[in-house]
């Protein structure tokens, strides 16, 4: 039994764009053709798909999902394993950002004043004083940081988490959009490189298209910062470095 390139999409919750990108490349290619040249996969191809898309919902670059999968020695129990225990890594670091959210909803509804420290925690497990000095050794005697510190004082506790469901709304469609092989330079990233640096702009200061650049480059360059975009998907910080460089330079041009 074979089924069409729009039965599988349906199937597999992906556009055709998405299969025929991965036709195109040799990640999957389908086992037969129908006798007017369309696509049709069979089961073996339906197996193949599920194996991508565990790895690229994980975060694996489609080439090293190719070479993953293509590997004569492995054996498919293995990649089983392998995602069974990245997926758990991350349903425990979702788990402990749920709790955090958790927390805050119900200072909010009892109304608890959480501390600068508590306010971070819709964040992970991530410090927002333990940056601080250096942070102010950095950018101290600059515009933007005295504006970034005079928005962060004004906010409340409800101004944060707000701020937080921005960043997850973001944070899952790049995701998304890497998980579809988009690339870097693609019209859809650069979009969500220009709302992340509008993000910035909204929220604390001022953020030119020139230093936006800068930050990006901070974001690969600094690993405390690389740590957090992969966290979010890996190669995030790569991917959104890239994206918004080539929206600078195109908005610039």
């Amino acid at each position: 039994m074979s089924y069409s390139v729009g039965q599988v999409a349906g199937f597999a919750g992906v556009t055709v764009r998405t299969l025929h990108h991965y036709d195109e490349i040799g990640l999957l290619v389908p086992g037969e053709r129908s006798r007017a040249g369309h696509r049709r996969y069979r089961d073996a191809d339906l197996d193949r798909l599920q194996q991508i898309l565990f790895y690229r919902e994980l975060g694996f670059p489609l080439d090293e999902v190719a070479v993953l999968l293509d590997d004569p020695d492995a054996d498919p129990r293995a990649h089983l394993r392998r995602q069974h225990e990245l997926l758990t890594a991350r349903i425990e670091r979702l788990r402990k950002m749920a709790a955090a959210v958790e927390q805050a909803m119900e200072a909010r509804r009892m109304g608890i004043d959480l501390t600068p420290e508590e306010r971070f925690e819709v964040f992970g497990e991530k410090d927002p004083e333990q940056y601080a000095e250096e942070a102010e050794a950095r950018w101290g005697g600059t515009e933007a940081y005295a504006e970034s510190q005079r928005r962060a004082a004004s906010y409340t506790k409800e101004d944060w988490q707000r701020m937080q469901a921005e960043v997850a709304d973001w944070s899952e469609r790049y995701g998304a959009l890497m998980a579809e092989g988009e690339p870097a330079t693609g019209e859809r990233a650069m979009a969500l490189a220009e709302e992340h640096r509008r993000h910035i702009g909204a929220w604390f200061y001022e953020c030119s298209y020139e230093m936006h650049k800068n930050l990006a480059d901070m974001y690969v360059a600094d690993e405390r910062f690389k740590a957090y975009y992969d966290s979010l998907r890996p190669g995030l910080a790569e991917h959104l470095r890239e994206a918004v460089h080539a929206n600078a330079d195109r908005r610039r041009g």
